[in-house]
């Protein structure tokens, strides 16, 4: 099975929760992280609300996707075929 690298940003708060909870697991953060995102993707139903409401808790992403869409009508865009 390949692996995918991806950066995960964390408040304050759940930083020190996972931190706390590779301490008492004795692992390291990340085995703890990758557990934790991998379960969640498993037992994510892919219906449209539920989509939809993970979304919404997203910070700032309604104002990223409005955002993306003025620069795409202003032409600040690059095709993802150049790039």
């Amino acid at each position: 099975m390949a692996a995918n690298r991806i950066n995960v940003s964390l408040d304050d708060a759940r930083a020190l929760r996972l931190s706390q909870l590779a301490d008492q697991l004795n692992v390291q953060e990340g085995t703890v992280a990758r557990s934790l995102l991998s379960q969640a993707l498993d037992d994510l139903a892919p219906e449209p609300r539920h989509i939809t409401d993970l979304l919404e808790r997203i910070p700032g992403a309604r104002e990223r996707i409005e955002a993306g869409l003025a620069d795409l009508e202003a032409g600040r865009t690059i095709p993802l075929d150049q790039l």
